[in-house]
């Protein structure tokens, strides 16, 4: 079978799955972003990526399955897979992969509240004792969705002494008991829950309803000095008024590993600001996150090639 990863970003992943499959039985190839379609022919398997999937690609592909390599199916046309007769797949964010993103949320929240650029500045410059860092501790932490990611952060801030608020759709969802919150509100109130939140961390997925949902009401909800962090996707926010509310000084700071077009321009001013920390959409991609995605991907690929009924099927 022919497996084509569409694009070069995310280098582990094609390399992870090679080691997974059988080579006499599998093919996996590796596109670049600018001219997939040249690789597209006689493709059994489309792994999007951050690529997007059209109609035009599967008529040119003849995918028999389009697999992401992770959870977001945002960038795959699903109404046309559908309509081909074209088997989708994911693997949702739970386990290792949740954890990881839990991870590396936290990292960005502690990053932008210690100033670790400022701190790395002092270093070079031999200026002992600066930046004046913030604590996590006593703060009120919100999370924007109650899902997975949520559930492995609340996990790991309980030893951190922060209050816990969430927002959702259901604030009576037993999952609020279950992560242990100490409020938790719908998303018609949300104000209320982001006028107490100190630091905010966005787990929902990227759908219509949820997109430019953090926009300058949000934003101008929270507290001042409030700490952004996303994971999650990078169209959840309002750009220019993250950027304003950044310059401003409204905003303490944001935590960013997702972007409105990736990758994400260097020169892009909003990254020249002293109070953001950006990473290359890395949160879900660590040993043990990849592990769990490649067996579940490598587990489908197989079951294609056997004529069984697939897992996590969106379509």
């Amino acid at each position: 079978m022919r497996i084509l990863f569409c694009g070069d970003a995310f280098p582990a992943a094609p390399r992870r799955l090679e080691q997974r499959l059988d080579a006499a039985h599998h093919q996996v190839i590796v596109a670049p972003a600018e001219g997939i379609e040249a690789f597209v022919a006689g493709t059994d398997v489309a792994i999007p990526l951050m690529c997007r999937i059209d109609a035009a690609l599967m008529d040119a592909g003849g995918f028999r399955l389009i697999h992401q390599w992770g959870a977001g199916l945002e960038g795959v046309d699903l109404e046309a897979a559908k309509n081909r007769g074209i088997q989708v797949a994911n693997v949702p964010t739970l386990g290792k992969n949740a954890d990881s993103v839990a991870e590396h949320s936290i990292l960005l929240a502690l990053a932008v509240l210690r100033q670790l650029p400022v701190a790395q500045s002092s270093l070079q410059s031999r200026s002992l004792g600066a930046p004046l860092g913030r604590m996590l501790s006593g703060r009120t932490v919100c999370l924007y969705g109650l899902g997975a990611v949520a559930g492995a952060i609340a996990r790991r801030l309980r030893s951190f002494d922060v209050r816990l608020v969430g927002i959702t759709r259901d604030p009576g969802t037993p999952k609020a008991a279950v992560l242990g919150l100490d409020a938790c509100y719908s998303t018609a109130d949300r104000r209320e829950a982001l006028a107490q939140t100190d630091v905010l961390i966005l787990c929902v997925p990227l759908a219509p309803e949820t997109e430019g949902i953090i926009d300058e009401g949000a934003l101008a909800a929270l507290r001042p000095g409030a700490v952004v962090v996303n994971a999650a996707r990078g169209s959840l926010m309002d750009y220019n008024a993250l950027r304003a509310a950044l310059e401003s000084g409204h905003l303490g700071g944001a935590g960013l590993d997702v972007f409105w077009e990736e990758p994400f321009s260097p020169l892009d001013p909003l990254l020249a600001l002293p109070n953001v920390i950006a990473t290359p959409h890395i949160a879900g991609v660590t040993d043990g996150s990849y592990d769990q995605i490649t067996d579940a991907v490598a587990a489908n690929i197989e079951r294609l090639r056997r004529g069984e009924p697939l897992l996590n099927l969106a379509t």
